[in-house]
């Protein structure tokens, strides 16, 4: 694992526009030779605009949908079709929109799915669904994602990763139920750090003044723990993709040239 790299644009809609162009960039190379390319959806504000920036760009019909699974990093345990739920908004500003075959979306499981309001049976169904798609070449439970797309709370939280929650110190199971998260909904679903972290790349989606802070210690060597942004490594990339008010804590010598 590399040193994370920094990239800033001018501000959240540029930032948006530019995740998208270097996602369908990264998901073509990843089908090359034939391969099924596997990415994981965050949700918030500037990952539903992700998504929507890509469902309006021409360049969205490089990429082969039927050669592509779309995964997600957490989810609240609300039922199917909640607004609340990350799958319902990139739905609406994507999925909906593209030719990709249902049975390549994974969404988690939802409140009123099979398992009911049992969170525990509904992680574990996710991981077997993950543990199913993993190819003999990852090596582990989970896919080797291509791409891992993460947005960073105010708090320094990723997925449903909260700062000193139980979840924080899951190593075994790739994805955990999350109860008493500090930001409602309180129960949700979650990948865990390892699962995470079976990522070739990992990328963090932010804007906004109110993130500069845990921008700032994710990068300055704050503990996991705390900040878990700051335990989250991509196996071959990092990406750290912000505007500029969520970069204004950095110190200039970890930022480099937007490249729009």
């Amino acid at each position: 694992m590399g040193a994370p790299e920094v990239v800033v644009h001018a501000h959240k809609d540029l930032l948006a526009q530019a995740v998208a162009a270097r996602l369908v960039t990264r998901v073509v190379d990843g089908q090359a030779g034939g391969r099924t390319a596997h990415v994981v959806l965050t949700g918030g504000g500037i990952g539903t605009a992700v998504l929507a920036a890509l469902a309006a760009a021409p360049a969205r019909d490089a990429i082969d949908w039927s050669r592509l699974d779309v995964w997600w990093g957490d989810e609240r345990f609300v039922p199917e079709g909640d607004p609340e739920r990350n799958e319902t908004g990139a739905r609406a500003a994507l999925l909906d929109h593209v030719p990709i075959p249902a049975d390549r979306v994974h969404p988690m499981p939802a409140a009123d799915g099979a398992e009911g309001d049992r969170p525990e049976d509904a992680a574990r169904r996710y991981a077997e669904e993950l543990r199913a798609a993993a190819r003999p070449e990852d090596h582990g439970p989970v896919p080797r994602f291509d791409v891992l797309m993460l947005g960073v709370g105010p708090d320094g939280h990723v997925a449903s990763l909260f700062p000193e929650h139980p979840a924080v110190h899951e190593e075994e199971d790739s994805v955990v139920a999350v109860h008493g998260a500090p930001k409602p909904p309180p129960t949700r679903l979650s990948l865990t750090f390892p699962a995470l972290n079976a990522a070739r790349e990992v990328w963090f989606l932010v804007s906004g003044e109110e993130k500069a802070g845990a921008v700032r210690l994710a990068l300055g060597g704050a503990g996991p723990v705390q900040i878990p942004a700051a335990g989250v490594r991509g196996r071959q990339r990092t990406l750290w993709l912000l505007d500029r008010s969520a970069a204004k804590e950095l110190p200039v010598e970890l930022t480099r040239p937007t490249e729009h």
